[in-house]
């Protein structure tokens, strides 16, 4: 016998003439001087997976791009099962990507994608994941890409939209000078002493006023 050390946030999984024996928990241990031992981080991990082409319901194609954050919850089944296991779980989050949005026009596909899928793709990876030994997190849409002459109409479309509630809000605005323009006026008609009162106001210090009452003698 001999002896070995398991780090933490590790297990090892030990084998003894190609038999696999126990899995060994984080902390030192008598070995077989035989065995063999396969170490597998417990350490959470977060894998950005590879944009997606994805076809709109209108045949638009955009690109899908999603992350996935998972740990290793079965280290045999993760060694022995598959020589690629977080392969699988990407395959799962890509399939789901294109099933999701099959239906989805692409004037809806960046509402829906970051809003509207996290349950959808988060069971279709913890299905692929727990056959192959991974517990998975979370899965999160990171970006949708649109092409490029699509993009440059949805930015026209938001500028014309700005443009015209700016024309609006000004038009708005020069009416209610307008109207309180409208209402001085009246104001100062139905009171001559007040209107009397404002040019004096206006007229610049040292000026002199002559003031004509509208009567001859």
């Amino acid at each position: 016998m001999t002896t070995t050390t398991v780090p933490a946030t590790t297990v090892a999984v030990e084998y003894v003439d190609g038999l696999r024996t126990r899995v060994l928990e984080p902390g030192r241990h008598r070995v077989p001087r035989r065995a063999t031992h396969v170490s597998v981080s417990l350490l959470e991990r977060l894998v950005t997976i590879a944009p997606q082409e994805v076809l709109t319901a209108d045949g638009v194609s955009v690109r899908v791009t999603a992350a996935v954050r998972w740990t290793v919850g079965d280290p045999v089944a993760f060694l022995e099962t598959t020589s690629d296991p977080d392969g699988a779980v990407h395959l799962a989050v890509q399939l789901a990507l294109r099933e999701a949005l099959l239906d989805v026009e692409a004037d809806a596909v960046v509402r829906r994608a970051r809003t509207g899928l996290g349950d959808a793709l988060l069971a279709a990876a913890r299905g692929a994941g727990a056959s192959v030994g991974i517990d998975v997190r979370a899965v999160a849409v990171k970006d949708v890409i649109l092409p490029a002459d699509l993009r440059a109409a949805y930015a026209e479309l938001v500028t014309t939209r700005a443009r015209g509630q700016a024309r609006l809000e000004a038009a708005r605005a020069e009416t209610a000078a307008l109207r309180s323009l409208a209402n001085g006026a009246k104001l100062l008609d139905d009171h001559p002493a007040l209107a009397r009162q404002r040019l004096v106001e206006a007229v610049p210090y040292g000026s002199t006023i002559t003031v004509s009452t509208g009567t001859t003698d």
